[in-house]
């Protein structure tokens, strides 16, 4: 039996560390707003939660 293999390779990854800098290059791009949050995370390969919250 065991895991399906989806639920199995989601758990070897390893959790992605943003940096500071990062993190406010992205807030401060949200701020501007002349792009949507959909771009912006696309951009920069985050979950759109991790943009608008």
């Amino acid at each position: 039996m065991g895991f399906p293999e989806h639920i199995w390779e989601a758990a070897l990854t390893k959790t992605r560390r943003l940096s500071d800098p990062f993190k406010a290059r992205v807030a401060l791009e949200a701020l501007r707003g002349d792009r949507t949050i959909q771009e912006i995370a696309t951009r920069h390969r985050v979950h759109l939660n991790q943009v608008s919250t």
